[in-house]
């Protein structure tokens, strides 16, 4: 054969290797998740994504905001590739099922609950939340409170309803106990409307506060042991192929990287972190979800 055809067809086959690689790493990947609505809300994901696009500017995450009952639902279904949830008793419930695996704790912060200025029920001075959630109870039983409730079978709801169970008390049915069925924000615009007392990661009041759509709303409980709010990172089981090494690969970007990113979010914005980074506290966080995994 010639040698100048030799030269041009290795040309061809090199230039040819060189477009199938640029179009192999070119090629766009989009990864569903399914995210508690509180780190939807804030920004915090997006914040992070966008940060990790920087070294993956191929990778495109749909975020799917839900209650964390339903982002684990539509994860069994098969409707996502990631779970980002804070629900320690329910996702024990699909890690059983093996429908979540590879859990990863990489944020915390704590509940409180708000509610209006003048503390009808006098929850500000409540020795626990159990005590707090009782005269809630009692101010509502005398017309002097109302209490809204995402209903929605989230994390927040189910911590909600795992407070109401210590209380010995069923609020369900009551005049003053409503439901909204619907996410944190909507929930507190809600309570904000109604004067209602509500169960709220501090992330979002932060975040609506802030921007004044809470004008009649105050932080008024919360304490660092009984309400924690542990927030985890899950790949499902059924995700295969490019999307399953994506997930894998931004989740393991948020255990390292991101948690400084987290550290520092909000804290200009707001005055104090929206969310605490849980590298440093591990080995409690696994202590506290453990035991919040059984109620």
């Amino acid at each position: 054969m010639n040698k100048a055809i030799i030269i041009g067809v290795l040309i061809i086959l090199v230039i040819a290797i060189g477009l199938a690689i640029h179009i192999s790493n070119s090629k766009e990947i989009r990864v569903r998740v399914t995210t508690t609505t509180s780190l939807y809300a804030t920004g915090l994901l997006d914040y992070l994504a966008d940060e990790f696009r920087k070294e993956h500017p191929n990778t495109f995450f749909d975020f799917i905001p839900v209650g964390s009952g339903e982002a684990l639902r539509r994860a069994e279904n098969g409707d996502a590739c990631m779970v980002f949830v804070h629900a320690p008793s329910l996702e024990k419930q699909y890690i059983e099922k093996n429908v979540i695996t590879s859990r990863k704790i990489f944020a915390y912060n704590y509940f409180i609950i708000a509610g209006p200025i003048d503390d009808p029920a006098g929850i500000r001075d409540s020795n626990s939340v159990v005590d707090a959630f009782r005269k809630i109870y009692e101010a509502g039983e005398e017309g002097m409170a109302k209490f809204v409730s995402r209903g929605d079978n989230s994390g927040t709801h189910v911590k909600e309803l795992s407070i109401w169970s210590l209380t010995n008390l069923d609020p369900h049915g009551r005049p003053w106990y409503l439901e909204t069925g619907s996410g944190m924000s909507n929930t507190l615009l809600v309570a904000n409307e109604e004067k209602a007392y509500v169960l709220s990661d501090i992330g979002t009041y932060l975040k609506l506060k802030k921007e004044g759509k809470l004008p009649d709303l105050e932080m008024l409980y919360s304490n660092d042991t009984e309400l924690i709010n542990i927030y985890s990172i899950y790949v499902v089981s059924s995700c295969t192929g490019a999307e399953r090494q994506a997930a894998q690969e931004f989740a393991e970007f948020i255990i390292n990287k991101g948690q400084e990113l987290i550290a520092n979010y909000g804290v200009k914005e707001y005055g104090q972190r929206l969310f605490n980074p849980a590298k440093n506290n591990i080995e409690w966080l696994e202590e506290v979800w453990e035991e919040l995994s059984e109620k």
